[in-house]
C-alpha cells in the first residue's frame, strides 16, 4: 500500500479575494464585445444590425446574461471587424489573468520506486 502524504494548500495570491469565484466565459466575452463596440463608437443598434441580431439580444450578450452559440459569436465578431480567433484569444487572456494557472492548481507526479501517483493542489 502507498503512504498517504498530506499536501499543504497554497493560498491563491493572484486574485484579490481567494474565495471569489472565477469569472464566467460569457461575462468576459460580453465585456470584450462591449469594449470593442465602444472603441468603434458604435451603438448597440448599429452593431446588432450588422450582426443580424436584435439590439436587446446583443445587450444581453454584452452583460453576460446570454450564452451565445458559436454562430452568434462569429456574427457579432464579424460585425465588429474582428476574427473569432482574436476575440476568443482576448477572452482567454483575460480569463488566464483572473485565474490560477492549471499547472499551479494541480500537478501530478509518479514515484518511480513505488509506481504510485501523488496529486498536489
Amino acid at each position: 500500500m502507498a503512504d498517504i502524504v498530506p499536501f499543504p494548500r497554497a493560498p491563491r495570491t493572484d486574485r484579490p479575494h481567494p474565495s471569489d469565484p472565477e469569472p464566467l466565459w460569457r461575462h468576459l466575452l460580453g465585456d470584450q464585445l462591449r469594449r470593442r463596440r465602444h472603441d468603434r463608437e458604435e451603438t448597440l443598434t448599429e452593431t446588432a444590425e450588422k450582426a443580424g441580431v436584435s439590439p436587446q439580444y446583443l445587450s444581453e450578450v454584452e452583460r453576460g446574461l446570454k450564452e451565445p452559440s458559436s454562430e452568434m459569436i462569429a456574427a457579432i465578431a464579424g460585425a465588429l471587424d474582428t476574427s473569432l480567433i482574436e476575440l476568443t484569444s482576448a477572452v482567454a487572456d483575460e480569463l488566464r489573468s483572473a485565474a490560477v494557472p492549471a499547472s499551479a492548481a494541480v500537478s501530478v507526479s509518479v514515484s518511480a520506486s513505488r509506481g504510485a501517483f501523488a496529486l498536489a493542489a
